[in-house]
């Protein structure tokens, strides 16, 4: 029989919450309070009639929060070190709950007291919250993918400028976010003032920003004159273009060495706890094909715990690769998608992982040939997205078994599985 409890359901909100109180035959202890996190009398007060609650009824609480971003996890710490059991929710399963009035209402109170009844539910799952050290590392981590994506947005912005005024200049460098290319471009921003400038000023700048030789320089030079030429011909330069070149190029370098701030103090964090068993779990995934430092720690970040997922299809789900169901009577949808419930950033880092698993390396060796061959035997049948989706299942299947086993990847045939698998069978019996 399960244990009875007193569930605390408590809606949070940026600057104040609301509590509700409820008993196992799911009436209310009261009426909802509000809690005020700048006031310790009112967090005070909350705890005192929780525990005024323990003592009334003979029963032990839980306290139950949702999940709100950053605002909730201040509100659990005080809670859990006052001794109290505190957990959290995934608001998917409270908006997803059975509303508990005929009537459409929505405000703080109301939600606080359907939380305390949906946390009754004796099979609810909840979030497991990760260590402090974990948290540290990931809330960096998620630092770093909003400052790059920024900056990617003012390098579009930027493209699209130059597309106007100066449009062969993104064809003059491998990549438009280099060094030279930027410094260049903030010296000389448009064509004219590249026309105007002396080609030993020119010259001498990207010997300066670049590692290579004179030969480098001149070629370089040859090719920006010739689009400074051409956008003569087709572009228009505005003095407000010379302005926003020059602004879109300092906020890129701002957001470029805030990003590799952070990811120093990831490596810094990582490299002063090798002990660590989250630690131990990142070096093991970088040792899989195509996961570098970044993608290995972000992986782990967005996992949490381990230790929580008992198959890998626990593990799909929890990253959202779980498919929709549709089903409904006789009716079954056949047009199934990808749930994408949970993180965006590990899908993100799990299909570049697949992507690069599948290619073809610089020399022309297979990175990984048993995920190719089964990615062209998937393609056979299957669009192309589709059969990623399959090798990113199959990436998901190793990460488990890395993890599950701790030890490091190693590449292995089916046929070679398969001989393994039979043999450790026959031993068994």
């Amino acid at each position: 029989m399960t244990d009875l409890y007193i569930s605390v359901g408590i809606d949070v909100g940026a600057d104040f919450s609301f509590m509700s109180i409820a008993l196992p035959n799911q009436t209310f202890v009261g009426k909802p309070f509000r809690i005020t996190h700048s006031n310790l009398n009112s967090l005070q007060t909350a705890v005192s009639k929780i525990k005024e609650a323990e003592e009334s009824y003979s029963l032990k609480a839980r306290i139950f929060l949702e999940s709100t971003g950053v605002y909730h996890y201040p509100l659990f710490c005080y809670l859990r070190d006052k001794g109290f059991n505190v957990s959290v929710i995934n608001p998917i399963i409270t908006n997803n709950s059975t509303n508990l009035n005929i009537r459409k209402v929505h405000n703080d109170k109301f939600d606080s007291k359907k939380l305390a009844l949906i946390a009754l539910k004796p099979d609810l799952k909840v979030s497991v919250m990760p260590s402090d050290f974990v948290l540290n590392i990931r809330n960096l981590v998620r630092e770093y993918y909003r400052l790059t994506d920024q900056c990617s947005a003012y390098v579009n912005k930027l493209t699209a400028v130059l597309k106007v005024s100066f449009p062969e200049y993104i064809g003059v460098f491998s990549k438009l976010t280099v060094n030279t290319a930027l410094t260049l471009l903030d010296k000389y921003p448009s064509p004219d003032t590249l026309l105007s400038a002396r080609k030993t000023s020119i010259i001498k700048l990207i010997r300066s920003t670049a590692r290579f030789g004179e030969a480098y320089a001149e070629e370089k030079y040859e090719k920006l004159v010739a689009a400074a030429r051409a956008a003569k011909v087709f572009g228009h330069s505005l003095q407000s273009n010379t302005e926003l070149i020059r602004l879109y190029i300092s906020i890129i370098r701002t957001y470029d060495n805030a990003a590799e701030q952070v990811m120093k103090s990831v490596r810094n964090i990582t490299e002063a706890q090798p002990d660590e068993l989250f630690v131990k779990q990142i070096r093991l995934l970088e040792t899989i094909q195509g996961c570098g430092f970044l993608s290995a720690v972000t992986l782990m970040c967005e996992i949490g715990d381990f230790s929580v997922f008992s198959s890998p299809k626990k593990l799909y789900a929890y990253l959202g690769l779980d498919p929709a169901v549709k089903q409904s009577g006789k009716f079954k949808g056949t047009n199934v998608k990808l749930s994408k419930r949970g993180s965006k950033l590990a899908r993100r880092v799990l299909h570049m992982m697949a992507v690069n698993n599948i290619g073809i390396s610089g020399n022309g060796k297979l990175r990984n040939p048993v995920l190719r061959l089964y990615y062209e035997n998937k393609c056979l049948s299957k669009p192309k997205m589709v059969a990623i989706s399959a090798v990113i299942h199959k990436l998901c299947n190793i990460i488990f078994a890395i993890l599950r086993d701790n030890k490091p990847f190693e590449l292995i045939t089916p046929q070679q599985h398969n001989q393994d698998f039979q043999f450790a069978h026959l031993s068994v019996a």
